[in-house]
């Protein structure tokens, strides 16, 4: 008896585990759908059952209200409605489950991401006689946003159409044209009624046109392990475990990724290195590893490393920076506050944070953004995130253990709001509105004697502002000078500006973040707009990555004609043309935001013309250039 105990005991703890979460337009069925899983499942104790008869008023089993076995709180049960997350755990023969109830209302949407949040698998509710609604849409987005990679869209109250098959069709069809806007990978449809069982537990003898599977077969039988992030070692650490002085472990809940004993690991704060010497953990050393356990492991040599730390592998390592962007959902009842300082929880680490500013807010009814400058409770949005030391991140879409964060009010302690870092780490607008950046502006009393034509026929030129975009050592700078000499000789006027130049003197205080590296190209285009002004052509050789970006500054030049010239110099190349050894030292985390390597660099759509070169001279791409300007009336 005893050994037979032990086997269940051990043949249970080998059981995988999976989270999912219900969610649903209210009234759509989501608490009875769970509550009739877990009775046919038997996975309802009989004091429970009890419990429900006698609140429900009735022993006939078709007539109990299996909502009431997760909706628990007594005004829950007086609207019938689910207002806060509730939680159940189940087993059966082949895994064991975690449901995340959550409430379906718009006004409960933070309960939802809350409960959804470490979901595998997301199950939502439609009602069969309203079909595809707007909070069916929202929850679809919502788990979208929270990367949740499996999609369960259950059909439900399918016994009130007459278990129709052109109904069900129809719904499937709607939420699949829906889905298409959404980056979920994988969508499953089952038609059921959670009244009556048909297809929850037992497959359903009143459709027989449906062949595919239960719920709970569907959930029993999903595979999840390819879900899990085993290439990126992250390993976030939570304590130093010192017994005595022979003894120096570090403990770690590995985030994502396999530790193998003797990989090399670095330590991204320091960039110092060593070879995993032992991994240990409560059933002894371990030659490998992987995500979510919990272990301890030493290293071959004694490096400072503390809580908050992060170790990963040597030639795979996280994004390194204080500045990034994110999806937030705002949690709060106090709105959001640009500027503000909140308390970060990301990780292992704590520290201070501001949000910079909001790009858009999300209306989760339509998917479309909304200017806005503030999130309000229950919003989602994308904002522009500055911390106060630096943290070692993944985007949310690639690993949502070190891709999420959330934020606490200072004050209260209150979490305000649970953040995604999103893969584009794009730069802040530069200005909030380019069109209207001068109406505050007192009218200049005083002008330039000279008219723009008269310094046209003296100068044979028209304003222009010539952009050169490219990666780092893509050859932008010679290109400029090239051509600043060919217009110098055909006795033309021109100014080149580039990123060493103004840095040196204009620019000297900015750092290298996102918003300082902002207003530095914001500088540089309102220079060359000055320049264009007094009918000087200015060359401009910037990396200016964002395509966004470079929109808002051509914007900024109104006094002369903006001309976009692409670089398009080969990444392999620039690394061989990099005397300064900028991509080396980005890989190893030493700068941030590097283009090409830690920054995504976006290539012009429609550039006046693109030089490679690695295949023509500076001088020669810079002739191309000419006659582009002669081509454009630009030069005569």
């Amino acid at each position: 008896m005893k050994n037979s105990i032990i086997e269940f005991l051990e043949q249970d703890a080998k059981k995988d585990l999976l989270r999912f979460s219900t969610a649903g337009s209210v009234d759509d069925g989501k608490s009875t759908l769970i509550g009739r899983l877990l009775h046919d499942s038997k996975g309802v104790y009989d004091d429970q059952l009890d419990s429900i008869r006698g609140a429900s008023g009735s022993t006939d089993e078709e007539e109990i209200d299996y909502a009431l076995l997760t909706d628990g709180l007594k005004a829950e049960r007086e609207q019938g409605i689910t207002i806060d997350v509730a939680y159940r755990y189940f087993s059966t023969p082949k895994r064991k489950f975690i449901i995340a109830d959550t409430p379906g209302h718009e006004q409960y949407t933070r309960n939802m991401a809350t409960g959804a949040s470490t979901a595998d698998l997301a199950l939502i509710l439609l009602d069969a006689q309203q079909g595809v609604l707007i909070q069916s849409k929202r929850h679809a987005f919502i788990s979208s946003l929270l990367g949740i990679p499996h999609i369960l869209i259950a059909v439900n109250k399918m016994d009130l159409v007459d278990y129709s098959q052109e109904v069900y069709e129809k719904i499937k069809e709607d939420f699949t044209q829906f889905a298409a806007k959404l980056n979920v990978k994988d969508i499953h449809f089952i038609p059921v009624s959670a009244l009556k069982g048909d297809n929850v537990v037992d497959k359903s003898e009143n459709m027989p046109w449906y062949g595919g599977t239960t719920v709970l077969s569907y959930l029993e039988d999903l595979y999840i392990n390819s879900d899990r992030n085993l290439l990126d070692l992250r390993l976030p650490i939570q304590f130093v475990l010192r017994p005595d002085s022979s003894f120096r472990g570090y403990c770690t809940r590995i985030a994502s990724g396999i530790l193998k004993k003797g990989d090399e690991l670095v330590v991204m704060s320091s960039k110092k290195s060593s070879k995993v010497k032992n991994i240990v953990s409560m059933d002894g050393d371990h030659k490998k590893a992987f995500a979510p356990m919990s272990v301890t492991f030493t290293l071959e040599d004694e490096i400072d490393i503390s809580r908050g730390d992060m170790l990963a592998h040597k030639h795979n390592i996280p994004q390194v920076g204080r500045h990034f962007e994110s999806m937030l959902i705002w949690m709060d009842e106090q709105a959001m506050e640009t500027g503000k300082s909140y308390i970060l929880k990301h990780t292992t680490q704590t520290c201070k944070a501001r949000i910079d500013g909001l790009r858009y807010k999300v209306d989760v009814n339509s998917l479309s953004r909304v200017d806005s400058t503030k999130l309000e409770l229950n919003e989602i949005g994308r904002a522009v995130i500055t911390s106060n030391r630096q943290l070692f991140f993944d985007s949310y879409s690639r690993n949502r253990e070190t891709g999420s964060f959330i934020l606490i009010d200072t004050v209260s302690n209150a979490t305000v709001a649970a953040g995604m870092i999103i893969e584009r780490k794009s730069v802040e607008p530069i200005i909030s509105n380019i069109s209207d950046k001068n109406k505050d502006m007192p009218e200049e009393t005083l002008k330039s004697l000279i008219s723009s034509e008269k310094r046209e026929k003296k100068y044979g030129q028209k304003p222009a502002t010539i952009w050169l975009t490219g990666l780092h050592a893509s050859g932008k700078s010679e290109v400029a000078y090239e051509l600043e000499k060919l217009l110098f000789e055909e006795n033309h006027i021109c100014s080149v500006l580039t990123g060493r130049t103004l840095r040196s003197g204009l620019n000297k205080e900015l750092d290298f973040n996102i918003s300082d590296r902002a207003e530095h190209l914001r500088r540089a285009a309102e220079t060359a707009d000055i320049l264009n002004q007094n009918g000087i052509i200015a060359i401009c050789a910037f990396i200016s990555p964002d395509s966004l970006v470079r929109e808002q500054l051509a914007q900024i030049v109104e006094n002369g004609e903006f001309i976009e010239i692409f670089i398009s110099t080969p990444l392999e190349e620039c690394r061989k043309n990099d005397n300064k050894k900028l991509y080396d030292r980005a890989e190893q985390g030493v700068i941030d935001n590097l283009a090409g390597v830690s920054f995504p660099y976006e290539e012009p759509e429609n550039p006046a013309i693109a030089v490679n070169i690695s295949e023509l001279s500076p001088k020669t791409a810079a002739t191309k250039i000419v006659q582009v300007l002669k081509d454009k009336n630009i030069i005569f």
